[in-house]
């Protein structure tokens, strides 16, 4: 109770998020900026020990706190899957198997190389998914966020924040620009269960396919959904476990092969 009553940390909050509400979504060339990307940049300052902002035993609190918030996401996504149940239904094969894509490059691609690069269960964290915020609260249910999964999956938020949304533009632009894929299939790819990172996709898609750009929404709106929603319950009953066993697996061959 003593942790929820931390009020510096409930006044710094609200002040940021006002901070952050007030600049607004801004759009740099094709990529857009959203406020959760300055809320990051704010937080990390605040937090910094040199300006003796926030104690370690606020940042303690902080952590705390996420969790109850997570909690309520979470929530929130179970209760809007009810009146989104005939999209799920009525969704194409494709855009259910996209969830293939998911576990093949963040479990099967970065979780082998996540440990080559010297990763310990901090890998499991950080490629059992694409680390949004459900991914965060599924870990911190399990392991807590002060776990090495949970350092993982906490470190992939931020610089999914960072970084992702600048990336999936980039790409998106470059690979729609080679004109080798159907504007359908790429709509589907940027739906990755990420609101920032769909919308930078978007921008250089419907901006080369101006007359499909209804479509092109539809589809991605569609994939983030299914994301979203199916995307939680295969993260938690496969991705989480398979990863976790993955380099329990991968840990023990190299050990093997060391004393070898």
């Amino acid at each position: 109770m003593e942790t929820l009553k931390d009020y510096r940390v409930h006044l710094l909050a609200l002040l940021v998020v006002l901070v952050c509400e007030f600049i607004g979504k801004q759009t740099i060339w094709i990529i857009a900026v959203y406020p959760m990307l300055y809320a990051m940049v704010i937080g990390a300052i605040i937090s910094l020990p040199k300006f003796k902002i926030l104690t370690n035993k606020n940042m303690h609190h902080a952590g705390t706190i996420m969790l109850v918030t997570l909690m309520l996401l979470i929530a929130k996504l179970g209760v809007s899957i009810g009146p989104k149940i005939n999209d799920i239904f009525n969704a194409k094969l494709a855009i259910v198997f996209q969830e293939v894509g998911h576990f093949a490059g963040t479990i099967l691609l970065g979780l082998p190389l996540a440990m080559m690069l010297g990763m310990g269960r901090e890998a499991v964290g950080a490629t059992y998914s694409v680390a949004r915020e459900p991914n965060i609260a599924i870990v911190a249910d399990k392991y807590g966020l002060e776990s090495p999964e949970g350092r993982g999956v906490m470190a992939m938020y931020i610089c999914g924040t960072l970084y992702g949304a600048i990336w999936m533009s980039i790409l998106a632009s470059f690979i729609a620009k080679l004109d080798i894929i159907h504007p359908y299939a790429l709509a589907m790819g940027a739906g990755v269960g990420s609101g920032s990172m769909m919308a930078a996709s978007l921008a250089p898609i419907s901006d080369l396919y101006p007359d499909m750009a209804n479509e092109i929404n539809a589809y991605a709106t569609a994939a983030n959904l299914m994301s979203g929603i199916i995307g939680l319950y295969i993260y938690i009953l496969f991705s989480l476990p398979f990863a976790s066993f993955l380099y329990d697996h991968l840990s023990r061959f190299r050990r093997q092969k060391a004393g070898a």
